[in-house]
Formats: C-alpha cells, structure tokens, sequence
C-alpha cells in the first residue's frame, strides 16, 4: 500500500471460536464494501487463533462515513 502520509487507520480484531459459519463470506463482503467508500486506500488482514485485519483510509470524515455506514 502506497498513501501520502499523514492517512488513518481502523483496526478490527476477533476471535477464532468453533461457530466461524459465514465469517469469511462477511469478511470478504466488507472489504468489498470498503473498496467502494470514499477515502478507501487499502487493507491488510492476518487470521489465526486471533484475526486483525487494518483498513486505511485518505482522512477522518473517510473513516467517519465507514463506521457510520449501515451496511457495515
């Protein structure tokens, strides 16, 4: 990921549990969600016992209109 600092992030952690039926269909659709969000500039995720996954966004109002997006 190339961005113009100074860009924000949003961090996102879980939980691996035995009920994970459907996590990774949602997982995809919201990084599909995200790419089409103003501000959008990129994302990163790692998933083993815990999952992270980092979004990064152009500035706040960008991060903003994520979290307040209702799909999200």
């Amino acid at each position: 990921m190339i961005a113009q600092t100074p860009y924000y992030v949003v961090i996102f952690t879980s939980t691996r549990t035995n009920v994970e039926k459907g996590y990774s269909k949602m997982a995809d659709k919201m990084v599909e969600l995200a790419k089409k969000q103003l501000g959008f500039l990129g994302v990163e995720s790692a998933r083993e016992e815990l999952g992270i996954t980092v979004s990064y966004w152009k500035d706040l109002e960008s991060k903003k209109n994520w979290k307040e997006n209702s799909e999200h």
